[in-house]
This record gives C-alpha cells, structure tokens and sequence, in this order.
C-alpha cells in the first residue's frame, strides 16, 4: 500500500522550508523530501547579509540549518531522498522517491530550484565562496571599491555588471563574441558600454580563474589570436545564466522556454489544480533568499486554501447524496 500525505514538499531552500514552515503550522502534516542538495544554493555561499533578521549576517549554510530546524520543530516530516517521477494525472498525485517508494498526495508544493550555469573550469570550482559567485547582487558588497570581473553577454550579465559599477572601482566583463553577437537588448549594451568603470572585451574567453586561497585575478584568451591576458581582480562573477531544477515536470506542468515552471500572476498556482511551485523553480527574475522564502510562504497558504474548498466541495456533494437517497 502506498504511502498517503495531505501535503508533500518537494525540494528545499528558503522557499521549500518556508513552505513546510507555513504548512505545519496550519496543521497539513508535510512530508519533504529535501532532494540531492538540502538547503539549495545558499549551501554553497558563505556570507548573507542581505536576509532580514541577522544583523551581523550569516553562513549560507547555517541559514539553512536554522531553516530547517524550524520546519522540523513546526512538525514537519524532513526526508533525504530524490524525486524520480511524478505523475499529475489525478488526485491523489502520485510520485516516485528514489524509484523506489511511491507516496500519493492530495497537494504537491515545488520548490526544486534552479542551478546557475558554471564555465567548467577547475579554478572556477575551487575558489567558489572564495571570490567566485554566480550572484552579483548576493555577493557584489564584498568587493566594494575593488577590482572585479564579470562573464556573460545577455541581460543579466549586463544587469550584473551595471549593478557592480556602483559599488566596484572598475567592472572587467568578458564577451565571447563581438558587440554583435551580445545577446542583450541595445539598450542594456548602450548602457553597459556608456557607463565609464565598465571595461568590455568582446571575442574573449575566460581561461582561468588565479588564485590559491581566493581570487586575485583571471586570465583571459583572445579567440581571435589566441593571446592571453591576466587582469588582477578580486572576484569573478559568472552570469551565463541559470537552469531550473524542472525536467521531472515536463509534460505535466506549464514551463516557459527556459523550463520555469508557469505560475498564475500574484499566486503559486500551477497549471494542474492542487500543484503549486515557489522559489527559484518559477522565478526567472529575482531569484533572492528573501523572494524565495516569500513565495514558500504564499505556496502553503495556497496549497491551504485550495485543500479547505476541496473538503469544502466533497462534504457538499455528499451531503446532496444523502439527501438526493
């Protein structure tokens, strides 16, 4: 007999926890299943001093264990374990743990994430926390008045960078192709290229990230000639992009190109009733700790509501059954 919840979590993070945070409180009895990376990608950050309630800041990670702990000691069941399979075609939903178990659940809130797209250079891995980060928003003020570089040629890098020239003395962004070749908007290019401490090199890849203990350069490669260069810096952002943690999804749910998972404007609603997704998972946009959370907070209230109408509808019906006999 498979196993039965009112509730199930898939994923964690700062919107996952948050969720099962809201959702034990309301007396939903959640299971989550914390998938292959529990507390998502602040796990692999070191400060947050951008999250509302730590005033000195804190550990990524700590945060997440702090988070967790909450959800547990709010009364929900924390499970390690992966989801392997779902299937959204009526309720109760059922989904596959580890291909292995299958759990049946009347809602399912997603809060699965999404991974930012790295270069593949060893150098980039090893110094990751260390003056590498995939956010310049997240990180940026550490390197206040600093030399920086930034890699990635489409809006958000460009976003990035334009957002590092405030606080950084001078912003290096390497572009893989000529100007033509940008896959920003002309107006965020205009932007980037009309703001002075911006210092562009187009045809150029990144070759290696310098450093020991943390960055203290990068060197790029010429793709025309195939020259190298070191510029001496103090961090290295990536902004290649980011891919969310969707593919089991697929062929139930509504996604957009990119594999965001669609949500009705102003609520966590999916396309299938009774499944909703918050955090990173359907947030192309923001993609902050404190957005994330918010959204888990507004998946349990939804996942809430829509359980109590469903009761609601079922008392109904068989009240007229009874009646109608």
């Amino acid at each position: 007999m498979n196993e039965h919840t009112h509730c199930l979590i898939i994923g964690s993070g700062p919107a996952g926890y948050t969720a099962a945070i809201y959702a034990a409180r309301a007396n939903m009895k959640p299971v989550q299943y914390q998938g292959l990376q529990p507390g998502g990608q602040l796990t692999i950050t070191t400060d947050v001093e951008n999250f509302p309630g730590y005033p000195d800041g804190i550990m990524g990670p700590q945060m997440m264990v702090d988070f967790e702990q909450q959800a547990k000691r709010m009364g929900t069941d924390i499970r390690w374990g992966m989801i392997t399979k779902v299937d959204f075609s009526s309720r109760p939903f059922k989904v596959e743990v580890d291909e292995e178990k299958t759990i049946e659940a009347d809602s399912v809130i997603i809060s699965t994430g999404a991974s930012a797209k790295w270069l593949g250079l060893e150098s980039e891995q090893r110094l990751n926390g260390y003056g590498v980060s995939a956010c310049a928003v997240c990180d940026g003020f550490f390197f206040k008045g600093k030399e920086v570089a930034i890699v990635g040629a489409g809006d958000t890098a460009c976003e990035e960078a334009l957002y590092l020239s405030k606080i950084c003395s001078t912003v290096h962004m390497i572009i893989r192709k000529d100007r033509a070749g940008m896959k920003a908007s002309k107006v965020m290019q205009d932007r980037v290229m009309s703001t002075e401490n911006i210092k562009t090199y187009f045809n150029s890849e990144t070759d290696e990230v310098l450093g020991d203990k943390k960055v203290d350069g990068v060197r790029i490669k010429s793709i025309v000639d195939g020259s190298l260069m070191d510029i001496p810096v103090s961090a290295f952002f990536v902004a290649i992009g980011h891919q969310p943690n969707s593919d089991i999804f697929k062929g139930w749910l509504e996604m957009d190109e990119s594999g965001y998972i669609l949500t009705k404007p102003g609520t966590t609603y999916t396309n299938v009733p009774g499944v909703f997704a918050c955090g990173d998972v359907q947030d192309n946009h923001y993609r902050q700790a404190v957005t994330a959370a918010g959204s888990g907070c507004m998946a349990a209230l939804d996942a809430e509501r829509w359980l109590g109408a469903q009761e609601a509808l079922a008392m109904q019906t068989e009240s007229e059954a009874v009646t109608a006999a």
